[in-house]
This record gives structure tokens, sequence and C-alpha cells, in this order.
């Protein structure tokens, strides 16, 4: 038995089939983790979900931005974009299935035997394994229930961009999930920046990748994320683990099998 994750699939089954028979997955056996983003830019979001949800117990994959803007959508919410190419979600039957298993899926992991975690775009700079834990909790809890849909409706804002235990309702569980799929660049003093899409070493001085601050949990266990495709090539520190290859933006699928951390890739394929 084998532990494979990988990076944002964006919607890339081709690449991602051809990924998983390149490493010799086997659904009977192997697990598979995924980094969130099944869904949006690519050709086939929709068969990416239904491959992903159909592999059960197999597949273990956190929600990224794309994901939840999704549900969002679904509820109409937000309007589709057309670069979204998630039309056919829209005009399949088992739509609102999909739908349901998706609002179910967590927003961190953390592997039962090798211990890793896993989140779309990181862990919060100013939290510990406990915290991060009971905040995901927290928020999928609402995800999973009845009143999701307003949950969704108040998550698009970029504030607070500051941790603090005190927050409560949208406030807080804005900053939960903001922190969980969207965080990318982090001041000093911690607080959340998402105005720069700049590559890392192109950044301003006084920003600086969530991994890169100070936090005891950095170095006291693995973090695996996906979300930042611009990371490529970029030297992440030891126990962090970018997985977001950009495949669908014309570059690469990149998956490690965790027990011998051997990475394999899978080029887009030309359309």
């Amino acid at each position: 038995m084998a532990t494979y994750i990988v990076g944002d699939l964006h919607g890339c089954f081709d690449e991602f089939q051809l990924l998983l028979k390149q490493a010799n997955f086997d659904p009977e056996q192997d697990e598979l983790w995924l980094t969130g983003d099944l869904i949006a830019r690519g050709d086939n979001s929709l068969t990416c979900l239904r491959f992903v949800k159909d592999l059960g117990e197999r597949a273990t994959v956190v929600l990224g931005n794309h994901d939840l803007h999704l549900l969002a959508t679904l509820q109409g919410i937000k309007k589709v974009k057309p670069k979204d190419k998630v039309d056919t979600i829209f005009e399949a039957e088992d739509r609102e299935e999909l739908q349901n298993w998706l609002r179910n899926r967590p927003l961190v992991a953390q592997h039962p035997v090798h211990k890793f975690v896993l989140a779309h775009a990181g862990i919060s700079p100013e939290w510990d394994l406990e915290t991060t834990q009971a905040c995901a909790k927290e928020v999928e809890s609402i995800l999973q229930g009845d009143n999701f849909k307003e949950l969704l409706e108040n998550m698009y804002d970029s504030q607070p961009d500051r941790w603090s235990p005190d927050l409560q309702g949208f406030e807080r569980w804005r900053y939960i999930i903001n922190a969980f799929t969207r965080m990318r660049f982090c001041y000093a003093d911690k607080r959340l920046d998402f105005e720069c899409k700049l590559p890392v070493e192109e950044a301003p001085e006084e920003l600086k990748a969530w991994f890169e601050l100070d936090n005891p949990l950095y170095q006291d266990i693995d973090i695996l994320f996906g979300h930042w495709a611009s990371l490529i090539g970029y030297p992440t520190p030891k126990r962090i683990y970018a997985l977001d290859t950009g495949c669908v933006w014309g570059n690469h699928l990149t998956m490690i099998r965790w027990e011998d951390k051997q990475l394999f890739t899978q080029a887009r394929l030309s359309k």
C-alpha cells in the first residue's frame, strides 16, 4: 500500500489519469490525497469530481477556494464565470449528489499514520496544530449543516486579516476559510495579504510567504498544500511541500509518493 498526494487538478482529468498510471496507482490498495481545487479552468471538471468521489474512502480531498466558489454558484450566490468551464456540473443529473459530497469535504486533514497535514493554501502562521484542527472543524460543521448557504453568502471578503480567538460569527469563519483556501503572502506581524499576485522573488519586501514566518508548527510537522502555482522552482523550507505546479496554466501536474518521497509529474497535454 502506498500513499500518494497530488496537487490541484483544476479539471485536468487526462493528465491526472496519466499521472496515476505512471505511478501504478492501485485504487484497491493505495491512498490518494488531493490538495483541493478539483475543478475550474480545465476542460473536465465534472469528470474529476466524479472520479475522486467514486474512490470513496481511498481518497481524501481538502476544500480549495474554487471548490467553495462552485458551491456558492450552485446555490445562486455568485454568477458562473465562463472561464471556469463548469457548465457540465450544472447540467449533470448527479449535481445535487456532487454538491453534497463536496460540502462534506474537510478544510484540513491529517494522515493517521504518517501524520502529515494537508490544506489547500496552508496553515495560518498564528495557529498551532490544535487550533488548526479546531478551526477547521468549526467551519466544516456549518458547511455540512442546514445553514451552509448563509456561510457561503458571507465568505467573500478579505477582512479580518489577523487572527484573534475573540473573533466571532462570520468574521471568525471568514478568516478561517481565507487562511485555509486563499492565503499566500503575509506581513511580518502575520496579517494576511490578498493583493499581491507576484512571484515570491518579485513581491514587496514587507511581504513573506506564509511558510517563511515564525511558527514552530512549520518545523514540527510536514505540511502539504497546493493553491500557489507560481511557487514552481521556489525552495520551500524542510517539511513544507508545495504541490500545485500549474498544470491548467500549461505547466504540469505533480504527485508525491509519501513512503519514499518520489515525485511524479505529467506535463499539460496540448489542446
